[in-house]
């Protein structure tokens, strides 16, 4: 099966455009300190948008209404003094891997996978958990953003609750997953996990641009 085309909308960054990879709007943003970019369907709606304004675009989906500006004050803006995990996966169950980034600046601090069966929620959760023990082994106070709730609570009830069972093919998951758990159990940290504002933000400096 062909890959869905892509086009991504840069307004702010290094070099504001229109990009037909992942990888060349990545390398557009990175580095750059309030980015705003967003990928769309077709090239006419991300030239359409990219004459437009990033504020109507946001974190938007389709038929999914704008915050208002009263509710965009409200939020405020994102704490830089933190790092963004994600997940990807491709398919539920697919090939799955996650990522943290610096919030600010886009850098890689870790990543994992690809693995061949695993699923979004699994890699959330590992992503967090990852960000937990990357932090405290630096004994740095950042904050981790998410966009996964389901991920969150799996953190806080130290357990995955996923549905996926374990077979040979996905088994270097699963033992994965048992470590996160294990540490969890055995660690203490203080570090703040808090949910990501994509209607106010955009998409989490993490993702993987796949949407």
């Amino acid at each position: 099966m062909a890959k869905k085309e892509k086009f991504y909308t840069v307004w702010k960054g290094k070099r504001p455009g229109i990009y037909t990879t992942w990888e060349d709007c990545k390398a557009a943003i990175t580095g750059y300190k309030g980015a705003q970019y967003k990928s769309f369907p077709t090239f006419e709606a991300a030239k359409k948008a990219y004459n437009g304004n990033y504020e109507e675009y946001k974190g938007k989906k389709k038929g999914e209404p704008s915050l208002t500006s009263e509710q965009l004050l409200k939020i405020g803006s994102p704490n830089y003094h933190s790092i963004s995990v994600d997940a990807a996966s491709s398919g539920n169950p697919g090939v799955m891997e996650y990522q943290g980034v610096d919030t600010k600046t886009g850098k890689n601090l870790f990543k994992q996978g690809p693995f061949p069966e695993g699923t979004n929620n699994i890699g959330e959760f590992l992503a967090i958990v990852h960000g937990l023990a990357f932090l405290k082994e630096r004994k740095s106070d950042r904050i981790i953003y998410t966009d996964s709730r389901t991920a969150m609570s799996w953190v806080r009830k130290k357990s995955c609750n996923t549905k996926l069972k374990e077979t040979a093919k996905n088994k270097k998951l699963f033992d994965l997953i048992r470590r996160a758990i294990n540490w969890l159990n055995q660690n203490d940290y203080r570090t703040p996990i808090v949910k990501w504002e994509t209607k106010a933000w955009g998409e989490i400096p993490a993702d993987f641009g796949r949407k």
